[in-house]
Protein backbone atom coordinates (compact mmCIF):
# COMPACT_ATOMS: atom_id res chain seq x y z
CA UNK A 1 0.00 0.00 0.00
CA UNK A 2 1.57 3.15 -0.99
CA UNK A 3 2.13 5.62 1.99
CA UNK A 4 -1.55 7.81 2.80
CA UNK A 5 -2.15 11.60 1.87
CA UNK A 6 -0.41 13.07 4.94
CA UNK A 7 -2.30 14.73 7.95
CA UNK A 8 0.28 18.03 6.82
CA UNK A 9 -2.46 18.07 3.95
CA UNK A 10 -3.39 21.12 5.90
CA UNK A 11 -3.68 24.85 5.95
CA UNK A 12 -2.66 26.61 9.16
CA UNK A 13 -5.37 28.24 10.72
CA UNK A 14 -7.92 26.67 8.79
CA UNK A 15 -11.09 25.91 10.02
CA UNK A 16 -12.39 22.48 10.67
CA UNK A 17 -14.82 22.05 8.01
CA UNK A 18 -13.49 20.20 5.08
CA UNK A 19 -14.05 20.38 1.62
CA UNK A 20 -12.51 18.85 -1.52
CA UNK A 21 -10.25 20.82 -3.34
CA UNK A 22 -12.52 21.31 -6.24
CA UNK A 23 -15.59 21.96 -3.92
CA UNK A 24 -13.50 24.99 -2.96
CA UNK A 25 -12.49 26.14 -6.32
CA UNK A 26 -16.44 25.82 -6.73
CA UNK A 27 -16.93 28.27 -3.45
CA UNK A 28 -14.34 30.70 -4.34
CA UNK A 29 -15.99 31.59 -7.50
CA UNK A 30 -19.06 31.69 -6.16
CA UNK A 31 -18.13 33.98 -3.70
CA UNK A 32 -16.28 36.22 -5.98
CA UNK A 33 -19.40 36.39 -8.65
CA UNK A 34 -21.14 37.65 -5.12
CA UNK A 35 -18.10 40.36 -4.10
CA UNK A 36 -17.71 41.70 -7.72
CA UNK A 37 -20.58 42.29 -9.33
CA UNK A 38 -18.81 43.07 -12.45
CA UNK A 39 -17.36 39.03 -12.42
CA UNK A 40 -18.52 36.09 -14.91
CA UNK A 41 -16.77 33.01 -15.12
CA UNK A 42 -16.55 31.38 -18.98
CA UNK A 43 -15.50 28.36 -20.20
CA UNK A 44 -15.82 25.26 -22.09
CA UNK A 45 -18.58 23.04 -20.55
CA UNK A 46 -19.23 25.42 -17.64
CA UNK A 47 -22.42 24.96 -17.33
CA UNK A 48 -22.56 21.75 -18.24
CA UNK A 49 -23.97 18.68 -15.91
CA UNK A 50 -20.18 18.10 -15.53
CA UNK A 51 -18.68 21.75 -14.36
CA UNK A 52 -15.21 20.95 -15.04
CA UNK A 53 -14.56 18.87 -13.04
CA UNK A 54 -17.39 20.08 -10.94
CA UNK A 55 -15.41 22.97 -10.26
CA UNK A 56 -18.45 24.92 -11.40
CA UNK A 57 -21.50 22.79 -10.32
CA UNK A 58 -24.32 25.22 -9.56
CA UNK A 59 -23.38 28.69 -10.45
CA UNK A 60 -25.48 29.02 -13.52
CA UNK A 61 -28.83 27.91 -11.41
CA UNK A 62 -27.34 30.80 -9.13
CA UNK A 63 -25.99 33.52 -10.82
CA UNK A 64 -27.87 32.96 -14.18
CA UNK A 65 -26.78 31.90 -17.72
CA UNK A 66 -25.21 35.76 -18.26
CA UNK A 67 -22.72 35.43 -15.51
CA UNK A 68 -21.68 31.73 -15.95
CA UNK A 69 -21.32 31.05 -20.07
CA UNK A 70 -20.32 28.17 -21.81
CA UNK A 71 -17.84 28.90 -25.18
CA UNK A 72 -17.14 27.56 -28.72
CA UNK A 73 -13.68 25.86 -29.17
CA UNK A 74 -11.75 29.31 -30.36
CA UNK A 75 -9.57 29.77 -27.30
CA UNK A 76 -7.50 32.39 -29.06
CA UNK A 77 -10.94 34.38 -29.97
CA UNK A 78 -12.52 34.02 -26.66
CA UNK A 79 -9.47 34.93 -24.48
CA UNK A 80 -9.14 38.16 -26.97
CA UNK A 81 -13.23 38.87 -26.20
CA UNK A 82 -12.50 38.32 -21.95
CA UNK A 83 -9.65 40.33 -22.14
CA UNK A 84 -11.19 43.23 -24.05
CA UNK A 85 -13.97 42.84 -20.97
CA UNK A 86 -11.32 43.09 -18.58
CA UNK A 87 -10.00 46.58 -20.04
CA UNK A 88 -13.71 47.49 -19.90
CA UNK A 89 -14.42 46.58 -15.86
CA UNK A 90 -15.09 43.14 -15.93
CA UNK A 91 -13.77 40.67 -14.12
CA UNK A 92 -13.81 37.37 -16.21
CA UNK A 93 -12.61 33.87 -14.79
CA UNK A 94 -11.46 32.18 -17.96
CA UNK A 95 -11.19 28.39 -17.35
CA UNK A 96 -9.37 26.29 -20.28
CA UNK A 97 -9.80 22.65 -18.95
CA UNK A 98 -6.17 21.52 -20.37
CA UNK A 99 -3.11 23.94 -19.98
CA UNK A 100 -2.43 22.53 -23.45
CA UNK A 101 -5.71 24.18 -24.85
CA UNK A 102 -4.60 27.29 -23.57
CA UNK A 103 -1.88 27.73 -26.03
CA UNK A 104 -3.55 28.72 -28.64
CA UNK A 105 -4.47 32.04 -27.00
CA UNK A 106 -0.54 32.34 -26.05
CA UNK A 107 -0.44 35.68 -28.25
CA UNK A 108 -3.42 37.10 -26.40
CA UNK A 109 -2.16 36.45 -23.08
CA UNK A 110 1.78 36.84 -23.58
CA UNK A 111 1.33 40.10 -25.98
CA UNK A 112 -1.30 41.61 -24.82
CA UNK A 113 -3.04 41.10 -21.74
CA UNK A 114 0.35 40.35 -20.29
CA UNK A 115 1.67 43.89 -21.45
CA UNK A 116 -1.29 46.04 -20.81
CA UNK A 117 -0.49 47.60 -17.72
CA UNK A 118 3.05 48.28 -18.52
CA UNK A 119 2.54 49.82 -21.84
CA UNK A 120 0.06 52.46 -20.32
CA UNK A 121 2.23 53.13 -17.79
CA UNK A 122 0.37 51.77 -15.01
CA UNK A 123 -2.86 53.65 -16.03
CA UNK A 124 -4.88 50.69 -17.26
CA UNK A 125 -5.28 47.24 -15.46
CA UNK A 126 -6.81 43.76 -17.26
CA UNK A 127 -8.19 42.29 -14.02
CA UNK A 128 -8.62 38.61 -16.01
CA UNK A 129 -8.09 35.02 -14.48
CA UNK A 130 -7.45 31.77 -16.61
CA UNK A 131 -7.97 28.64 -14.94
CA UNK A 132 -6.11 25.94 -16.51
CA UNK A 133 -5.91 22.33 -15.63
CA UNK A 134 -2.94 19.90 -15.99
CA UNK A 135 -3.03 16.29 -15.11
CA UNK A 136 -1.72 12.95 -16.16
CA UNK A 137 -2.43 9.73 -16.76
CA UNK A 138 -5.36 7.71 -18.23
CA UNK A 139 -3.76 8.02 -21.72
CA UNK A 140 -4.37 12.31 -21.95
CA UNK A 141 -0.76 11.40 -23.51
CA UNK A 142 1.62 14.19 -25.18
CA UNK A 143 -1.12 16.98 -26.10
CA UNK A 144 -3.24 17.05 -23.02
CA UNK A 145 -0.82 16.79 -20.13
CA UNK A 146 1.96 19.02 -20.04
CA UNK A 147 2.87 21.04 -17.43
CA UNK A 148 4.24 24.45 -18.61
CA UNK A 149 3.94 26.84 -15.93
CA UNK A 150 7.55 27.92 -16.35
CA UNK A 151 6.58 29.11 -19.89
CA UNK A 152 3.85 31.57 -18.03
CA UNK A 153 6.08 32.13 -14.88
CA UNK A 154 9.05 33.42 -17.47
CA UNK A 155 6.55 35.92 -18.74
CA UNK A 156 6.63 39.54 -16.94
CA UNK A 157 3.21 40.85 -16.05
CA UNK A 158 1.78 37.45 -15.20
CA UNK A 159 1.11 36.24 -12.24
CA UNK A 160 1.44 32.85 -11.86
CA UNK A 161 -0.20 30.43 -8.67
CA UNK A 162 -0.24 26.29 -8.77
CA UNK A 163 -2.09 26.05 -5.04
CA UNK A 164 -1.63 22.44 -3.36
CA UNK A 165 -4.10 22.68 -0.65
CA UNK A 166 -7.64 23.20 -0.20
CA UNK A 167 -7.46 26.15 1.50
CA UNK A 168 -5.28 27.73 -1.00
CA UNK A 169 -7.64 26.40 -3.98
CA UNK A 170 -10.16 28.86 -2.65
CA UNK A 171 -7.87 31.60 -1.23
CA UNK A 172 -5.22 32.20 -4.27
CA UNK A 173 -8.42 32.40 -6.65
CA UNK A 174 -9.69 34.65 -4.59
CA UNK A 175 -7.05 36.86 -4.56
CA UNK A 176 -6.30 36.52 -8.26
CA UNK A 177 -9.99 37.70 -9.20
CA UNK A 178 -9.47 40.34 -6.62
CA UNK A 179 -6.05 41.32 -8.32
CA UNK A 180 -5.97 44.48 -10.84
CA UNK A 181 -4.16 42.28 -13.35
CA UNK A 182 -3.50 38.82 -15.05
CA UNK A 183 -3.16 36.02 -12.76
CA UNK A 184 -2.45 32.34 -14.38
CA UNK A 185 -4.12 29.49 -12.09
CA UNK A 186 -2.97 26.35 -12.57
CA UNK A 187 -4.35 23.04 -10.84
CA UNK A 188 -3.51 19.49 -11.06
CA UNK A 189 -6.37 17.41 -11.78
CA UNK A 190 -5.20 14.55 -9.09
CA UNK A 191 -5.55 17.26 -6.82
CA UNK A 192 -9.81 17.80 -7.30
CA UNK A 193 -10.56 15.16 -4.97
CA UNK A 194 -8.39 15.70 -2.03
CA UNK A 195 -9.74 17.19 1.15
CA UNK A 196 -8.97 19.62 3.64
CA UNK A 197 -10.13 22.09 6.02
CA UNK A 198 -10.86 25.54 4.10
CA UNK A 199 -12.07 28.44 5.90
CA UNK A 200 -15.52 29.91 5.36
CA UNK A 201 -16.23 33.35 3.72
CA UNK A 202 -14.74 35.51 1.54
CA UNK A 203 -10.52 33.86 2.89
CA UNK A 204 -7.88 35.08 0.37
CA UNK A 205 -3.92 33.52 0.12
CA UNK A 206 -1.51 36.07 -0.01
CA UNK A 207 0.17 35.83 -3.47
CA UNK A 208 4.01 35.35 -3.96
CA UNK A 209 4.42 33.61 -0.38
CA UNK A 210 5.51 30.06 -0.20
CA UNK A 211 4.59 28.05 2.96
CA UNK A 212 5.91 25.90 4.99
CA UNK A 213 4.39 22.67 5.57
CA UNK A 214 6.20 20.60 7.56
CA UNK A 215 9.42 21.52 9.48
CA UNK A 216 12.87 19.36 9.51
CA UNK A 217 16.30 20.05 10.22
CA UNK A 218 17.86 17.60 7.69
CA UNK A 219 16.98 18.80 4.07
CA UNK A 220 14.59 21.06 2.34
CA UNK A 221 12.19 19.54 -0.13
CA UNK A 222 10.86 22.63 -2.34
CA UNK A 223 7.72 21.43 -4.42
CA UNK A 224 5.37 22.79 -6.48
CA UNK A 225 1.43 21.66 -7.00
CA UNK A 226 0.95 17.97 -6.93
CA UNK A 227 4.38 17.15 -6.32
CA UNK A 228 3.85 18.66 -2.29
CA UNK A 229 1.76 15.41 -1.58
CA UNK A 230 4.46 13.39 -3.39
CA UNK A 231 7.00 15.29 -1.10
CA UNK A 232 5.20 15.13 1.83
CA UNK A 233 4.85 11.47 1.07
CA UNK A 234 8.23 11.25 0.28
CA UNK A 235 9.06 12.88 3.79
CA UNK A 236 6.71 10.36 5.95
CA UNK A 237 9.19 7.54 4.39
CA UNK A 238 12.02 9.38 5.28
CA UNK A 239 11.26 9.83 8.57
CA UNK A 240 10.94 6.17 9.36
CA UNK A 241 14.46 6.45 8.26
CA UNK A 242 15.55 8.65 10.84
CA UNK A 243 15.56 11.79 8.46
CA UNK A 244 14.43 14.96 9.22
CA UNK A 245 13.30 16.73 6.26
CA UNK A 246 11.32 20.61 5.75
CA UNK A 247 8.44 20.44 2.83
CA UNK A 248 8.19 24.18 1.53
CA UNK A 249 5.17 24.71 -0.79
CA UNK A 250 5.85 27.13 -3.16
CA UNK A 251 2.28 27.97 -3.77
CA UNK A 252 3.21 31.24 -6.33
CA UNK A 253 6.09 31.04 -8.98
CA UNK A 254 5.73 34.81 -9.81
CA UNK A 255 5.98 36.55 -8.29
CA UNK A 256 7.92 34.63 -5.70
CA UNK A 257 9.02 35.92 -2.22
CA UNK A 258 12.43 33.22 -1.74
CA UNK A 259 13.46 34.67 1.51
CA UNK A 260 11.23 31.48 3.01
CA UNK A 261 13.08 29.55 1.14
CA UNK A 262 16.52 30.59 1.73
CA UNK A 263 16.12 30.21 5.34
CA UNK A 264 15.45 26.77 5.43
CA UNK A 265 17.74 26.27 3.24
CA UNK A 266 20.47 27.85 5.58
CA UNK A 267 18.99 25.78 8.40
CA UNK A 268 19.13 22.67 7.02
CA UNK A 269 22.15 23.14 4.08
CA UNK A 270 20.66 20.99 1.17
CA UNK A 271 17.69 21.17 -1.11
CA UNK A 272 15.57 18.94 -3.38
CA UNK A 273 13.04 20.56 -5.59
CA UNK A 274 10.43 18.94 -6.98
CA UNK A 275 8.32 20.29 -10.14
CA UNK A 276 5.46 18.76 -12.36
CA UNK A 277 7.06 20.41 -15.41
CA UNK A 278 10.09 19.24 -17.45
CA UNK A 279 13.76 18.86 -16.08
CA UNK A 280 15.30 21.42 -18.66
CA UNK A 281 14.53 24.66 -18.44
CA UNK A 282 12.03 24.60 -15.58
CA UNK A 283 10.77 26.26 -12.47
CA UNK A 284 12.59 23.48 -10.48
CA UNK A 285 15.98 25.03 -11.99
CA UNK A 286 14.66 29.00 -10.53
CA UNK A 287 14.51 27.78 -7.01
CA UNK A 288 17.82 26.11 -7.79
CA UNK A 289 19.62 29.15 -9.15
CA UNK A 290 18.48 31.46 -6.62
CA UNK A 291 19.58 29.53 -3.51
CA UNK A 292 22.80 29.21 -5.58
CA UNK A 293 23.17 32.64 -6.00
CA UNK A 294 21.79 33.87 -2.43
CA UNK A 295 22.93 30.99 -0.32
CA UNK A 296 25.29 29.30 -1.87
CA UNK A 297 27.57 29.34 1.43
CA UNK A 298 24.97 27.62 3.33
CA UNK A 299 24.81 24.52 0.66
CA UNK A 300 26.37 21.33 2.16
CA UNK A 301 26.09 19.77 -1.13
CA UNK A 302 24.77 20.55 -4.47
CA UNK A 303 21.09 20.69 -4.83
CA UNK A 304 19.04 17.99 -6.88
CA UNK A 305 15.83 18.54 -8.95
CA UNK A 306 12.82 15.88 -9.44
CA UNK A 307 10.77 16.41 -11.99
CA UNK A 308 9.81 14.84 -15.78
CA UNK A 309 12.23 13.41 -18.30
CA UNK A 310 13.22 16.07 -21.24
CA UNK A 311 10.41 14.17 -23.29
CA UNK A 312 6.78 14.46 -24.32
CA UNK A 313 4.69 12.86 -21.83
CA UNK A 314 3.56 9.54 -22.19
CA UNK A 315 0.07 7.89 -23.14
CA UNK A 316 0.81 4.21 -22.20
CA UNK A 317 0.50 3.40 -18.58
CA UNK A 318 3.97 1.06 -18.78
CA UNK A 319 5.62 4.61 -19.96
CA UNK A 320 3.92 6.21 -17.60
CA UNK A 321 5.78 4.32 -14.78
CA UNK A 322 9.05 5.03 -15.97
CA UNK A 323 8.11 8.38 -16.62
CA UNK A 324 6.53 10.57 -14.03
CA UNK A 325 8.39 11.20 -11.15
CA UNK A 326 6.73 9.81 -7.44
CA UNK A 327 7.78 9.88 -3.95
CA UNK A 328 10.62 7.17 -3.68
CA UNK A 329 12.00 9.56 -6.25
CA UNK A 330 12.26 12.39 -4.28
CA UNK A 331 13.25 9.91 -1.13
CA UNK A 332 16.50 8.86 -2.95
CA UNK A 333 17.28 12.58 -4.09
CA UNK A 334 17.27 13.28 -0.42
CA UNK A 335 19.62 10.22 0.50
CA UNK A 336 21.62 11.49 -2.36
CA UNK A 337 22.50 15.42 -0.92
CA UNK A 338 23.06 13.71 2.31
CA UNK A 339 25.20 11.35 1.28
CA UNK A 340 23.56 8.39 2.59
CA UNK A 341 22.50 4.88 0.68
CA UNK A 342 18.76 4.41 1.59
CA UNK A 343 17.43 0.62 1.67
CA UNK A 344 14.96 -0.14 -1.27
CA UNK A 345 11.99 1.66 -0.63
CA UNK A 346 10.15 0.20 -3.88
CA UNK A 347 8.06 -2.25 -1.21
CA UNK A 348 7.13 0.90 0.87
CA UNK A 349 5.85 3.11 -2.12
CA UNK A 350 4.04 0.31 -3.78
CA UNK A 351 0.22 0.65 -4.85
CA UNK A 352 -2.66 -1.54 -6.01
CA UNK A 353 -4.08 0.84 -8.18
CA UNK A 354 -2.60 1.60 -11.67
CA UNK A 355 0.62 3.91 -11.82
CA UNK A 356 -1.16 6.66 -13.73
CA UNK A 357 -3.45 6.63 -10.83
CA UNK A 358 -2.40 8.69 -7.96
CA UNK A 359 -4.69 6.46 -5.38
CA UNK A 360 -8.30 5.82 -4.47
CA UNK A 361 -9.71 9.43 -4.02
CA UNK A 362 -9.06 9.93 -7.78
CA UNK A 363 -11.80 9.69 -10.15
CA UNK A 364 -10.92 10.02 -13.98
CA UNK A 365 -10.71 9.54 -16.80
CA UNK A 366 -10.48 13.11 -17.40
Amino acid sequence: MPIPLSTHLEAPDAEDRRLSYGEAINEAMAIALEVFPTAYVIGLGAPDPAGIFGTTLGLTETFGKERVLDMPISENAVTGVVLGSAIDGMRPILTHQRLDFALDSIEQIVNQAAKWHYMFGGRMTAPLVIRMVVGRGWGQGPQHSQSLQSWFAHVPGLKVVMPALPADAKGLLLSAVADPNPVIVIEHRWLHNIEGPVPEGDYRSPLGEPRIIVEGTDATITATSYMTVEALRAAELLQLEGISTEVIDVRTLNPLDDSLILESVRKTGRLVVADTGWTSCGFAGEIVARVSEKAFDALKSAPRRVASPDAPTPTSQKLTDGYYPRAIDIAQAIGGVLGRLLPDLTDSMRQETPLDVPDTLFRGPF
